[in-house]
């Protein structure tokens, strides 16, 4: 099978498409025929091997030293079963999926085998295997994180990094909960965020968002970039500031203030769970929650797609078609 190999850490150009053998799947394991992937700012981060320096030993242990020890990278994806092991009862061959693998990764290749009971579900019916496969990784992160700010109907939400591929998804999902939502992005994004409904956008190259006096009951940071203690001072008394990339002092911080003060700061690593990705699965196809794809590039040129996904102009998601 074809598939995209990074043997070292780098730029783009250490990325190689290149023929290996098909996996076989275990016995609790289907075998994916991958039909489409995406490329995020996750991925190009665990190629290049760019880690905040408080994490840089364990994620050299955990990813591999002098290359990646998972040579096929990729976290989301979609497809058709084309096999499964022989202990496997929830799918069937020809089952359209999705799939989040996770750092077990795997997703820029031909062929992949996960395990039944993984971060797997049948794909909306109403999305293309280009559309499912940037569901998993933004979608699951964005419901993990929306969930624990337990937004009531009329609250005001604002997402900061909306035109991402976390935050299209958290837009949307924030609107289903009900809530007020403002869209913080770059200026290209803007359309989009609004097109997806956001009911507010603002243009960080024009303005911070924490200087305009209005406040928020939650301030969900897709990016890491806001300053924290402006935003916990644009949070509502019981307030929640939602932090998905968060840095150390971030944390530090976040603890410290969640203990001694009326507003809550959220981080952590989302659990990607079978359920969850049928819960989405399920706003898509009967309450109008769309992904939002900007480019699709074939396998071949995965290093241009990592290319443009690294400029930060990308408009929601960049897809892969195998």
């Amino acid at each position: 099978m074809k598939a995209v190999i990074c043997t070292k850490y780098g730029p783009p150009d250490v990325l190689k498409l290149e023929e290996i053998g098909k996996p076989t799947p275990r016995d609790n394991e289907v075998l994916i025929r991958i039909r489409a992937a995406t490329v995020t700012m996750g991925d190009c981060e665990i190629r290049g091997f760019r880690m905040p320096l408080w994490i840089w030993l364990p994620a050299r242990i955990g990813f591999g030293f002098r290359g990646p020890r998972r040579k096929i990278l990729g976290q989301e994806l979609a497809g058709e079963i084309a096999a499964v092991g022989r202990d496997v009862k929830l799918f069937g061959k020809g089952d359209q999926v999705f799939a989040a693998t996770g750092f077990n990764l795997g997703a820029y290749a031909e062929y992949t085998c996960l395990p039944e009971d993984g971060a797997l579900a049948t794909k909306p019916v109403n999305t293309t295997y280009e559309e499912a496969a940037t569901v998993p990784t933004g979608g699951l992160t964005a419901l993990h994180f929306l969930r624990k700010a337990k937004i009531q109907s009329g609250q005001k939400v604002l997402i900061n990094g909306a035109g991402g591929s976390i935050g299209t998804l958290a837009i949307q999902l924030a609107k289903h909960f009900g809530a007020e939502v403002t869209g913080v992005d770059s200026t290209g994004k803007l359309d989009m965020v609004k097109s997806i409904g956001a009911d507010h956008v603002i243009d960080y190259t024009k303005e911070d968002f924490t200087a305009s006096g209005e406040s928020y009951k939650v301030i969900f940071d897709v990016v890491g970039r806001s300053s924290f203690s402006r935003s916990i001072v644009s949070l509502k008394p019981g307030g929640r500031y939602l932090l998905a990339n968060p840095g150390l002092a971030q944390m530090a911080r976040g603890s410290f203030t969640s203990r001694t003060s009326n507003r809550k700061v959220v981080f952590g690593q989302p659990e990607e769970k079978a359920e969850d990705l049928a819960f989405l699965r399920g706003l898509i196809e009967t309450h109008g929650v769309r992904p939002v794809v900007d480019r699709a590039y074939t396998l071949d040129r995965i290093v241009e797609a990592h290319r443009y996904v690294e400029s930060g102009r990308k408009k929601g998601n960049v897809v892969i078609t195998v």
